[in-house]
């Protein structure tokens, strides 16, 4: 019988110290309570596609290897790496039972958890296993996922979902990769995990993007095409493509900011709605919430205060009359769901709202996100994560030469030289600049941003 969320926690929030007696039984009661079956039996090789201490082969520059072992690997899938940390209050309690000449009931573990000592060692964990990744035969692939689980505590994700060797990213972001274990609670994460044991790829966020964007693409691409074949009393266009362009980008990017927040959700969709036989207001209404998107204010068409965008996109703001055809466009367009489509869409927006004459004179093109992501990991990425990894070995040296027993003076000194190294590190990453070499929708910019 598989069990519940509450039971599985209460069990395992107390364990603690030796993650080698714990893990393979945890982790074999994670897989009831996800309700994925549980890892094979290892066979007399070391081998197996989905099995706890797989062996794989550490080959060195002059030609001898030595074995290496995985916690848990699941072909196709992930490999987990598993340590175990103790609570305060337990190394509180050994120390004073150490000072009072008996042996301490517990094991220190990989560190008391929520200190330094533990966030290295779960990076440190992170780093051996995206090590044993690479040593995993070429013919198995690399796994979409590394995890880190610190036995009844935590569980992190990492993700690459280009499986070419680039670096494990927080999945799905660096605010929610770290699964506490009472959060096994929500349905969510519980079937985002059976997603990473059963079909990992389902989780790949361009997949999702790609499907989001097609939609919205045809629905900017039908706006476009109506918009350029609006006729003046004389029966010329009314309005040329770069005029319905720009029109567009704006409103593409009114319709992104309502669904990642940046102007009050709903707010947008429900003023479009509104105009419903009232086109007279459309131009003066959209006018007066890109004016104030341009220097921050209070937009009486949303009725909400509004941000300051920069970059002047919405500097010396035109707005076309829509017929009401349009607005229905325009109000379908806006319903979707923006924060699942590609930045990349933008781009592909200039493109079809230009007709073939003009495209070139205003340089619309835009380049796939596949090929932005792979450019920007290469160049800014990696670089930065060495740089941060050979900041956290200073720390971890500095945190070790305390001795043991030394003043609170010699402790705090050194505490406060760590962080120094890191408030370092995050100044000189304040300072980066990234050029986009595209020049021309921001997609190297919007993917940086996104990645660092």
């Amino acid at each position: 019988m598989a069990p519940t969320p509450e039971s599985f926690t209460a069990r395992w929030s107390s364990s603690g110290g030796s993650e080698r007696a714990n893990y393979a039984l945890f982790l074999s009661e994670l897989c009831d309570l996800l309700e994925v079956p549980r890892p094979e039996v290892s066979t007399a090789t070391g081998s197996g596609q989905y099995v706890f201490e797989r062996e794989v082969h550490e080959v060195f520059t002059d030609g001898s290897s030595t074995n290496r072992f995985l916690d848990l690997y699941k072909q196709g899938c992930f490999v987990l790496e598993a340590k175990q940390g103790v609570e305060l209050e337990d190394a509180k309690d050994d120390a004073q039972r150490l000072q009072s000449g008996k042996p301490a009931r517990k094991k220190r573990g990989h560190g008391v958890r929520g200190t330094k000592t533990w966030d290295v060692s779960m990076v440190k964990a992170k780093a051996q296993a995206e090590a044993y990744v690479r040593f995993l035969p070429p013919s198995e692939g690399r796994p979409p996922f590394v995890l880190v689980v610190d036995v009844g505590h935590v569980i992190e994700v990492y993700s690459e979902f280009t499986r070419t060797g680039g670096t494990y990213l927080p999945f799905p972001s660096a605010a929610t990769h770290r699964i506490p274990l009472a959060e096994l609670s929500r349905p969510e994460i519980r079937e985002r995990l059976r997603s990473i044991w059963l079909d990992p790829l389902e989780l790949d966020p361009a997949r999702h993007a790609a499907l989001a964007t097609r939609a919205v693409a045809v629905k900017l691409a039908q706006i476009g095409q109506s918009l350029e074949a609006t006729l003046d009393a004389q029966g010329q266009r009314q309005f040329s493509s770069e005029r319905v362009s720009t029109f567009l980008m704006r409103m593409i990017f009114t319709m992104f900011a309502e669904d990642m927040d940046l102007i009050p959700s709903g707010k947008f969709l429900e003023a479009l709605g509104a105009m419903r036989g009232h086109l007279e207001g459309f131009v003066p209404s959209i006018g007066e919430l890109w004016r104030n998107m341009a220097t921050g204010g209070y937009s009486a068409f949303l009725r909400a205060p509004i941000l300051h965008f920069n970059g002047g996109l919405f500097e010396d703001v035109e707005v076309l009359p829509v017929t009401p055809a349009q607005l229905e466009l325009l109000i379908e367009a806006t319903a979707c769901d923006w924060s699942q489509v590609e930045p990349s869409i933008f781009g592909t927006l200039v493109e079809r709202a230009l007709n073939a004459t003009e495209r070139h004179r205003l340089g619309a093109h835009y380049t796939p996100r596949a090929y932005v992501e792979r450019l920007v990991k290469r160049v800014v990425l990696e670089p930065l994560r060495e740089d941060w990894n050979g900041v956290l070995v200073e720390v971890q040296s500095e945190l070790n030469s305390v001795p043991e027993g030394a003043s609170a003076d010699d402790q705090n000194k050194a505490r406060q030289n760590a962080a120094s190294r890191v408030e370092a590190f995050l100044a000189s990453l304040r300072d980066i600049k990234v050029l986009d070499p595209a020049c021309g929708t921001a997609n190297f910019l919007y993917v940086s941003m996104e990645l660092v």
